[in-house]
């Protein structure tokens, strides 16, 4: 059966917790209970799992028992740990892709402990220095994929092809999440490197709110989602307040609830289905009150946008698509 607004699995992003304690000590190296305390929040908001995005905890870091210890706060939370976001570690930076590759490797390991489904890796780099000293780190250039290289592409395609056949092995589907001007930065460069990269596990994370946030011109977001959608197997999803002034060069973007930004979430989700995508859906959000504009965007998409009823016409996807066994979602 297909999943209905009642058991679509949505997970709620992790970036509003900060990688480091009031102590200065990494997550990582918290006391446990630290982690439940999260969980539980995640949980007391109204979603049934968490995505584990690693700006927080980094579980390909974690030696056996501190995995065990992870595994066991979350389930004492009651919280389902379907997905890691593994977010700025990418395989074809000049400096680090030999660490990247090697983290990366150790996080698709830990998610095959952990009981997830999903992997998520990007190709986008660290904030540079001016990004991170803006409101908004996405108002100024940052890292950029060089075009036309076709060494460094190749490196991406062989790099991820890697990735993609480890997790293959342990049954775990790998995600690639869209992100400005790198080889996941348009529709057309995305889709190319799944296709490239040929394997059935591994498919695309349609973030468009990465690109729609740009102040600059853009590509359209139905075309985007178009082209990838039928390449996707998980989504990143949340919404921007966006105005453009072509004649003056102005463009402005910044976050909203996913009913109140540009992203047309309705259509969006129509595109999706008619594609085939059955993936987990992570709710994210930027700025003040993160988890609970989540919370709320959790609540749009099961009351205003998901399908009802089973039995609905389902397209077919050209990846592989998961399937999340369905967990009571918690009453508010």
């Amino acid at each position: 059966m297909a999943y209905t607004a009642a058991n679509w699995p949505i997970s709620a992003a992790l970036l509003q917790f900060p990688g480091t304690n009031a102590a200065g000590r990494h997550i990582n190296d918290a006391d446990a209970s630290e982690w439940l305390e999260v969980f539980r929040e995640v949980r007391d908001a109204g979603f049934a799992h968490a995505d584990l995005t690693d700006s927080w905890v980094r579980p390909g870091d974690l030696d056996a028992a501190r995995l065990a210890e992870f595994k066991e706060a979350a389930a004492e939370a009651g919280t389902g740990i379907p997905v890691i976001s593994a977010i700025r570690s990418s395989v074809i930076d000049a400096k680090k892709w030999e660490d990247n590759l090697a983290y990366s490797h150790r996080t698709i390991d830990a998610a095959a402990e952990l009981g997830c489904e999903v992997v998520s890796f990007g190709l986008h780099q660290a904030l540079t220095a001016e990004q991170q000293q803006q409101l908004w780190f996405w108002t100024v250039q940052g890292h950029t994929d060089p075009a036309g290289n076709t060494e460094a592409w190749r490196d991406a395609v062989v790099r991820l092809r890697e990735l993609g056949r480890h997790a293959a092995e342990l049954g775990v589907l790998l995600s690639l999440e869209m992100y400005e001007d790198t080889y996941l930065g348009t529709a057309d460069s995305s889709v190319k490197l799944v296709q490239d990269i040929g394997l059935a596990n591994v498919g695309l994370n349609p973030d468009v709110g990465n690109l729609v946030r740009l102040h600059r011109p853009i590509e359209d977001w139905r075309e985007v989602l178009e082209k990838t959608l039928p390449y996707s197997n998980y989504w990143h999803v949340k919404n921007y307040l966006r105005d453009e002034d072509v004649a003056r060069n102005s463009y402005v973007a910044m976050p909203a609830p996913m009913e109140s930004g540009i992203i047309n979430y309705r259509d969006a989700f129509r595109t999706a289905i008619s594609a085939g995508f059955q993936g987990i859906i992570c709710t994210e959000h930027y700025g003040g009150d993160g988890l609970s504009v989540t919370a709320g965007n959790q609540a749009y998409l099961r009351k205003l946008v998901l399908p009802k009823q089973d039995g609905y016409a389902l397209g077919t996807s050209r990846v592989a698509q998961g399937r999340q066994q369905p967990v009571a979602v918690p009453a508010l």
